[in-house]
């Protein structure tokens, strides 16, 4: 069976829908490691409740650049033989040990239609408070496969989400949470099954549920 490794930064909700769907066999996989970069994350309690295994890599002061922190976090996931790696909002920047290790075997979620609204700081509130000032009429969710370029990596999956007149960036998170989850769950699930194929910067997906 495929296995899991998830990181995450705050609330784990991403990884709690991860956690259902390999629980009910909507994903043919097993999380076996869920690795968070401060101790307040609630999805370690996540991970304690699922029985999983949970670690604590934290940036400062225990790694002095961010090479040093990306070689602690890619000894973890090692350790624990994952398969793939899905950063569920995780907020720190990984660099060539980790990406050396784990080439073309990590998928990270980002709550706006890439390329527009990524790249460094862009996350959370943030990406919906830059969608609500420029004035965008549709907004929605990528799922997308990692690359040296923060948020630059080749799009497996992007489902648009309605910008209402009156929406705040509270109001527009809200909305596009759960279709976010709904994505995450579908292509971790695309690709425990062997049924994605990257050919430069285009994905294929064998049998793609289409769900706009």
């Amino acid at each position: 069976m495929v296995r899991l490794g998830v990181l995450v930064s705050g609330g784990g909700t991403n990884l709690q829908a991860i956690l259902d769907a390999t629980a009910d066999g909507r994903i043919p996989a097993q999380v076996t490691c869920v690795l968070a970069d401060r101790e307040s994350a609630y999805g370690l309690q996540r991970a304690r409740e699922a029985g999983v295994r949970k670690v604590v890599v934290e940036r400062l002061p225990d790694h002095p650049d961010r090479d040093a922190f990306s070689a602690a976090v890619t000894a973890h996931l090692r350790a624990a033989a994952v398969d793939w790696v899905v950063l569920a909002g995780f907020l720190k920047i990984l660099t060539r040990p980790f990406l050396d290790e784990f080439a073309g075997r990590v998928v990270n979620t980002h709550p706006a239609l890439l390329p527009s609204f990524g790249g460094i700081g862009q996350h959370g509130l943030h990406v919906h408070r830059a969608v609500l000032e420029y004035g965008c009429k549709v907004s929605g969710c990528s799922v997308h496969l990692v690359d040296d370029q923060v948020d630059g990596g080749p799009l497996i999956e992007q489902v648009p989400v309605p910008v209402y007149d009156d929406d705040t960036p509270e109001t527009l998170q809200a909305r596009i949470l759960p279709v976010e989850h709904q994505a995450l769950v579908r292509v971790v699930g695309y690709l425990a099954t062997g049924r994605v194929t990257v050919t430069g910067r285009r994905v294929r997906v064998a049998g793609r549920e289409v769900c706009w």
